[in-house]
């Protein structure tokens, strides 16, 4: 794939991103001018630059598709519920002929089109016949006359514009008159003939509007400088006593001007490849710094100056390359409004999506790794969470029930939360579940919240049949997969009759984190600093506990504490003054006992090879300025592993005795 097929990928893959929330939006609010002409727009510069780039196929299937919306625009066909139905579809056609033109079906083209013409032309209202002589001038719309002014960049043609189709698609509109201005053309032996070196004046008589006038250039817009102004009108004839019309305001500015003063602080495209490599040298960067840091302790005053200010630089760096991989969430959110549009109709449900805090930004790893969870939990809530019609009207709720999608932040970590208006969970019916599959004892003394989180247990479900939508138990454990993976948790809060509520909790990225660096024994490890507390020291006397558990006291509160040394099996001999951090995840409060707090670090997090990936306890690994290697605990998993340890450990005492 050379880079100009690239870039009209990239480009048809916006279009129709935009062509397709417009179409959702336009279900919701079919009265909106706007979006019928952002819509219209898509499919006009699709089929623009689809022939450009070869793509016959693509445009002349985008050709019929715009041919029958234009009706919508023109207000000879209502844009009902059916009929986005019907141009969601085609417009997957189209994804399908550009992504993978194998599999893009003539037939079913066909057939996508013709049921497209026949929603148009059977929702079109009836047009009554009438007399010639009855039709009055009165009704046609004022033509007007405009002066256009337009060049083109050097490179229009090497970039596979043609001049002469723009002219006559002018032509159609009304009559047209075109002057050439050859005054920048040199000499016959400096032309290349590759370069564009006339400008235009045209004045145009047409009844057609002024955007359609722009959106004869609307995909070669940036490729040139355009200035429209309205000269003149024709007043229609034998109009009695018609008052005078309001006079379209047509300023004179130079469009293209106008629009690169507004993307002055726009955005570039980037490859994602080209951004991670970047982040990957400011990983290393921060590695050398920290190397750098470590050897000025020992050098003049001079050295650490020097190594300070390179430490203010590496840090600011860092915050600038992680400023770019930080993507707005309501880039992910846009895609389950298709999604639950298409659920909501063949489950029978009518649903209405709420998306709140679009704007909060998230790591772009993570937003692609977050895709599939959050299908999953929208399917679960449409599927097993909202009741249908009858069930709603018997539960005294309305007909339309109701998914919230939220995204924001909470200190260091992204809440993303899936909520519904159902039925909410059923606690008795998934503890009955989980002991038929012996997951738990049947007499277990378990909370709501724990029994809850019994359904991200693998092939565990409550379904009472298999649909192709769920019933497998295949989907909340993937749910629970990835967001570990993340260093992510789940929270689960479900009201009877009320709905239910799951929220993920996430750190903002995956490439550097502020980390703690702690030493247990000889070896030296990194806790998140985003889960940290407090650091306190562990008393002699505070290292009993009641009835043989580990408790700190702290400002009157009773918090666990584990004690890695017995847990990472070291052999060196423990710290006179051994201290605690304190750590918190979800709504648990946990204590670490180490030998030393060394401080700070602007951990480079670095994934653990394939024969240490399954070690739960720990999420990565990072390189230390000495160039040893310091593992970053995975704070959930090692306190579930640690107690787990401290309980095996107090039965093997307790047999002893």
């Amino acid at each position: 794939m050379n880079d100009a097929e690239k870039a009209f990928r990239e480009e048809a893959d916006d279009l129709l991103e935009q062509l397709e929330q417009s179409l959702l939006d336009l279900e919701k609010t079919p009265s909106d001018n706007e979006l019928i002409a952002c819509a219209f727009r898509a499919l006009h510069t699709l089929k623009g630059s689809g022939a450009m780039f070869g793509y016959e196929k693509v445009s002349a299937f985008v050709h019929n598709f715009e041919t029958a919306f234009d009706h919508v625009r023109k207000g000879r066909a209502p844009p009902s519920t059916e009929l986005v139905s019907v141009a969601l579809l085609a417009k997957d056609h189209v994804r399908t002929q550009i992504e993978d033109p194998e599999a893009a079906d003539e037939a079913t083209g066909r057939r996508i089109l013709d049921e497209l013409r026949r929603v148009v032309e059977a929702s079109a209202p009836a047009v009554a016949e009438a007399p010639t002589a009855e039709i009055t001038t009165a009704a046609r719309p004022a033509r007007a006359a405009w002066r256009l002014r337009f060049s083109f960049d050097e490179r229009v043609l090497v970039n596979g514009t043609n001049p002469l189709l723009l002219f006559d698609e002018l032509r159609t509109l009304g009559e047209l008159d075109l002057r050439a201005c050859a005054d920048a053309v040199p000499s016959l032996d400096a032309i290349d003939p590759t370069v564009c070196y006339l400008s235009f004046e045209a004045t145009l008589v047409t009844d057609a509007p002024r955007s359609a006038i722009e959106d004869v250039f609307i995909f070669v817009i940036d490729e040139m400088s355009l200035e429209i102004e309205r000269v003149d009108e024709e007043q229609p004839a034998h109009v009695e006593e018609a008052p005078p019309a309001a006079a379209e305001a047509a300023p004179t500015a130079t469009r293209r001007s106008a629009e690169n003063e507004g993307r002055g602080a726009g955005s570039v495209r980037v490859q994602a490849e080209k951004v991670d490599e970047l982040m990957d040298r400011v990983g290393e960067l921060v590695i050398a710094q920290a190397r750098l840091t470590q050897l000025a302790e020992t050098a003049s005053l001079d050295i650490k100056a020097i190594a300070e200010e390179i430490e203010r630089l590496a840090a600011n760096l860092r915050d600038v390359t992680m400023g770019i991989r930080m993507v707005p969430i309501g880039s992910l959110f846009g895609r389950y409004r298709r999604l639950v549009h298409d659920l909501s109709s063949e489950l029978g449900k009518p649903v209405d999506l709420v998306m709140s805090g679009e704007e909060t930004e998230l790591d772009k790893t993570m937003i692609e790794r977050l895709a599939d969870p959050l299908v999953h939990l929208i399917r679960n809530s449409l599927d097993h969470g909202l009741e249908d019609v009858a069930g709603r009207a018997a539960a005294g709720k309305a007909a339309t029930g109701r998914i919230r999608l939220s995204a924001s932040h909470s200190g260091a970590e992204v809440l993303i939360t899936v909520a519904d208006d159902g039925r909410g969970l059923d606690v008795a019916r998934i503890r009955a579940k989980a002991v038929a599959n012996g997951l738990i004892a049947e007499d277990a003394v378990m909370s709501d919240a724990e029994i809850h989180q019994l359904i991200f247990h693998a092939g565990f479900s409550t379904a009472q049949s298999i649909t192709k939508l769920s019933g497998r138990g295949v989907g909340m454990d993937v749910v629970k997969r990835t967001i570990e993976g993340l260093r992510g948790a789940i929270d689960i809060a479900s009201t009877p009759g009320g709905g239910s509520e799951v929220t993920l909790r996430l750190p903002l990225t995956l490439a550097i984190i502020e980390g703690l660096l702690v030493r247990v024994g000889a070896a030296r490890y990194v806790i998140p600093l985003s889960s940290v507390e407090e650091c306190v020291e562990l008393a002699t006397a505070g290292e009993g506990g009641s009835a043989g558990r580990s408790f700190l006291n702290i400002r009157g509160d009773l918090v666990p504490f584990l004690r890695l040394r017995e847990f990472l099996s070291a052999r060196t001999p423990p710290d006179p003054h051994q201290k605690v951090v304190v750590v918190s995840f979800g709504d648990q409060r946990v204590g670490l006992v180490v030998d030393q707090i060394i401080g700070s670090h602007q951990t480079v997090i670095k994934s653990l090879s394939k024969l240490h990936a399954d070690v739960p306890c720990f999420s990565g690994a990072t390189i230390l300025g000495d160039g040893a290697v310091a593992l970053i605990f995975d704070i959930p998993h090692l306190v579930d592993r640690g107690q787990a340890h401290d309980e095996e450990r107090k039965a093997r005492e307790k047999e002893a005795a």
